[in-house]
């Protein structure tokens, strides 16, 4: 067994488009459990969008990052945890980490057969949960409805679409960065049209995706997205805004205020923000969902992963310039 661990940590504040210079990489011992704790080998690691902003200053500087992370117990010191077990923890961005049970940054993970572990940081994981909670909590959606999702080629869109898809959605149209990733939404994922956002204007492109209007939006882009998926909303129809792509790169934080937000009040829409961490007890029942369509092969976990933890960086800066498709991974281990 390797007597030592790999750490990223960030060094500096980004100015605009985050570069590999404000990473460093630590060579540590390897640490040793203490009574409750077990010592986790990382097999998979999580790069999201929301990181972007924590390197704006929530992240603390010279430290070990936070992130989502399956890993093996290769030694433990809990009762509760043995050799072979995997893990669910948030000490990410690293090849090994101490974790401790009975907090909500970890958990041991159930083994579900023919469920690749790669599942557990996307449709089962926090992507998935986000995905989940959008569409059956903040949206409350229903069987027969039509829905857009932005950036729907990335972690939360393709989930979305996939469980929207499963809940019985009329129409699913997805915006994304290219023809190819389009295409991809359509032939794989179960989306029915798809537009890449540089072709023009966002209002028109899906005015033309979906003439008859949409019922639910599903936004995590902001900016000129938010303003067309308000123009394309009928009465009544409802926006779960998880993220704003649009503002993570801008030191000043533009605002992604939409010139037609007054029409939230004309036409009796309403938008809600998601933030997963306040869903956590819908971990058990999106997993009951799920499982068995992952199981039968009816869906698939979308994932593009990246080899290496040395190469994590990497991941991330390509996640953030959309180079992936689906739920962003590296993969640290066997």
């Amino acid at each position: 067994m390797t007597t030592t661990q790999t750490i990223i940590q960030q060094t500096a504040r980004p100015q605009g488009f985050p570069t590999a210079d404000l990473f460093s990489f630590i060579e540590s011992p390897l640490p040793s459990p203490g009574p409750g704790e077990a010592l986790v080998e990382n097999l998979y690691l999580s790069v999201d969008p929301y990181h972007r902003e924590e390197m704006n200053g929530g992240w603390e500087l010279d430290t070990p990052l936070e992130g989502r992370t399956v890993g093996r117990v290769i030694a433990s010191r809990d009762p509760a945890l043995a050799e072979g077990d995997l893990v669910f923890h948030r000490h990410g961005w690293r090849s090994h980490a101490l974790v401790t049970l009975g907090t909500p940054d970890a958990r041991k993970l159930p083994w579900y057969a023919g469920v690749p572990l790669a599942a557990h940081l996307s449709i089962l994981g926090g992507t998935g949960l986000t995905a989940y909670v959008a569409v059956t909590r903040t949206l409350e959606f229903r069987a027969g409805q039509d829905l857009f999702v932005s950036a729907a080629a990335g972690g939360v869109g393709t989930a979305v679409g996939r469980i929207a898809r499963l809940l019985g959605a009329g129409r699913i149209i997805g915006s994304t960065g290219s023809a190819a990733k389009a295409a991809h939404l359509t032939e794989n994922v179960g989306f029915d049209a798809a537009f890449d956002y540089h072709d023009g204007p966002v209002g028109e492109l899906l005015a033309k995706a979906a003439p008859d209007g949409i019922d639910a939006f599903v936004d995590n882009v902001g900016g000129d997205h938010l303003e067309g998926g308000i123009s394309a909303l009928r009465d009544h129809g409802r926006i779960a805004w998880v993220g704003a792509i649009t503002q993570y790169h801008s030191a000043d934080r533009p605002s992604a205020a939409p010139r037609n937000l007054y029409d939230v009040v004309g036409r009796s829409l309403r938008l809600e923000g998601v933030l997963v961490r306040n869903y956590p007890h819908v971990q058990d029942e999106l997993e009951e969902f799920l499982v068995p369509h992952l199981q039968s092969g009816l869906i698939t976990p979308d994932v593009t992963i990246v080899d290496g933890i040395e190469r994590t960086v990497d991941g991330f800066l390509g996640m953030l310039r959309g180079e992936n498709t689906g739920k962003m991974l590296i993969r640290t281990g066997a």
